[in-house]
Protein backbone atom coordinates (compact mmCIF):
# COMPACT_ATOMS: atom_id res chain seq x y z
CA UNK A 1 0.00 0.00 0.00
CA UNK A 2 1.15 3.37 -0.75
CA UNK A 3 2.01 6.21 1.63
CA UNK A 4 -0.91 8.41 0.16
CA UNK A 5 -3.76 5.80 0.27
CA UNK A 6 -2.45 4.65 3.88
CA UNK A 7 -2.74 8.22 4.68
CA UNK A 8 -6.51 8.55 3.08
CA UNK A 9 -7.20 5.47 5.17
CA UNK A 10 -6.16 7.67 8.17
CA UNK A 11 -7.36 10.56 7.54
CA UNK A 12 -4.24 12.10 6.92
CA UNK A 13 -1.63 14.23 5.05
CA UNK A 14 0.82 12.10 3.25
CA UNK A 15 3.60 14.01 4.58
CA UNK A 16 2.44 12.81 8.27
CA UNK A 17 2.90 9.09 6.91
CA UNK A 18 5.88 10.12 5.91
CA UNK A 19 6.81 11.23 9.49
CA UNK A 20 5.59 8.42 10.83
CA UNK A 21 7.71 5.96 8.75
CA UNK A 22 11.07 8.26 9.14
CA UNK A 23 10.13 8.52 13.04
CA UNK A 24 10.40 11.83 13.25
CA UNK A 25 7.01 11.33 14.55
CA UNK A 26 5.87 8.93 17.40
CA UNK A 27 2.84 6.44 16.69
CA UNK A 28 0.01 7.00 19.51
CA UNK A 29 -1.71 3.42 20.32
CA UNK A 30 -4.75 4.10 18.61
CA UNK A 31 -3.11 5.33 15.47
CA UNK A 32 -0.94 1.63 15.30
CA UNK A 33 -4.61 0.17 15.91
CA UNK A 34 -5.58 2.28 12.96
CA UNK A 35 -2.47 1.41 10.81
CA UNK A 36 -2.81 -2.00 11.19
CA UNK A 37 -6.38 -2.37 10.72
CA UNK A 38 -5.85 -0.26 7.48
CA UNK A 39 -2.80 -2.78 6.33
CA UNK A 40 -4.95 -5.87 7.69
CA UNK A 41 -2.13 -6.59 9.88
CA UNK A 42 -2.35 -7.60 13.54
CA UNK A 43 -0.62 -5.07 15.54
CA UNK A 44 1.83 -7.45 17.13
CA UNK A 45 3.06 -7.43 13.12
CA UNK A 46 4.63 -4.09 14.18
CA UNK A 47 6.84 -5.49 17.45
CA UNK A 48 7.88 -8.80 15.14
CA UNK A 49 11.42 -9.19 16.33
CA UNK A 50 11.81 -6.64 19.12
CA UNK A 51 14.67 -6.52 21.48
CA UNK A 52 13.86 -6.49 25.02
CA UNK A 53 17.05 -5.62 27.18
CA UNK A 54 17.47 -8.77 28.94
CA UNK A 55 15.67 -11.32 26.73
CA UNK A 56 17.07 -12.92 23.43
CA UNK A 57 15.41 -11.29 19.85
CA UNK A 58 15.57 -12.79 16.46
CA UNK A 59 17.00 -9.62 15.32
CA UNK A 60 20.92 -9.59 14.39
CA UNK A 61 21.40 -13.57 15.44
CA UNK A 62 21.18 -15.12 12.30
CA UNK A 63 17.94 -16.47 12.42
CA UNK A 64 16.04 -14.38 10.50
CA UNK A 65 16.01 -11.05 8.34
CA UNK A 66 16.20 -7.72 10.41
CA UNK A 67 13.72 -5.12 10.60
CA UNK A 68 16.35 -2.85 8.62
CA UNK A 69 16.94 -5.42 6.07
CA UNK A 70 12.43 -6.16 4.85
CA UNK A 71 11.96 -2.43 5.01
CA UNK A 72 15.69 -2.19 2.41
CA UNK A 73 14.08 -5.22 0.34
CA UNK A 74 10.86 -3.67 0.12
CA UNK A 75 11.71 -0.03 -1.01
CA UNK A 76 13.38 -1.74 -3.74
CA UNK A 77 11.27 -2.04 -7.43
CA UNK A 78 11.85 -5.94 -6.88
CA UNK A 79 10.35 -5.65 -3.17
CA UNK A 80 7.58 -3.54 -3.94
CA UNK A 81 6.25 -5.91 -7.54
CA UNK A 82 6.54 -8.86 -5.13
CA UNK A 83 5.04 -7.25 -2.09
CA UNK A 84 2.18 -6.16 -4.68
CA UNK A 85 2.02 -9.56 -6.61
CA UNK A 86 1.79 -12.09 -3.72
CA UNK A 87 -1.61 -11.32 -1.72
CA UNK A 88 -2.95 -11.32 -5.24
CA UNK A 89 -2.95 -15.39 -5.41
CA UNK A 90 -5.35 -16.48 -3.34
CA UNK A 91 -4.77 -20.34 -3.04
CA UNK A 92 -2.80 -21.09 -0.24
CA UNK A 93 -1.07 -24.03 -1.85
CA UNK A 94 0.09 -21.89 -4.97
CA UNK A 95 1.58 -19.28 -2.41
CA UNK A 96 3.81 -21.64 -0.20
CA UNK A 97 4.78 -22.96 -3.80
CA UNK A 98 5.94 -19.73 -4.73
CA UNK A 99 7.62 -18.93 -1.11
CA UNK A 100 9.28 -22.30 -1.61
CA UNK A 101 10.97 -21.89 -5.21
CA UNK A 102 12.05 -18.06 -4.00
CA UNK A 103 13.85 -20.08 -0.88
CA UNK A 104 15.34 -22.14 -3.23
CA UNK A 105 16.77 -19.68 -5.74
CA UNK A 106 18.21 -18.10 -2.84
CA UNK A 107 19.79 -20.74 -1.48
CA UNK A 108 21.25 -21.21 -5.13
CA UNK A 109 22.43 -17.94 -5.59
CA UNK A 110 23.98 -17.98 -2.13
CA UNK A 111 26.33 -21.79 -2.75
CA UNK A 112 27.12 -19.86 -6.17
CA UNK A 113 30.07 -17.88 -5.08
CA UNK A 114 31.65 -21.17 -3.03
CA UNK A 115 31.10 -23.25 -6.23
CA UNK A 116 33.20 -20.88 -8.71
CA UNK A 117 35.87 -19.66 -5.56
CA UNK A 118 36.55 -23.76 -5.85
Amino acid sequence: MSQEKLAEHLGLTFQQVQKYERGSNRVSASKLYEISRALQASVAYFFEHLIVPGEQGLAGLGEGPTPEFRHDFIMTPEGMELAKAFPRITRRKVRRQVLELVKALAEEDAAEPAESAA
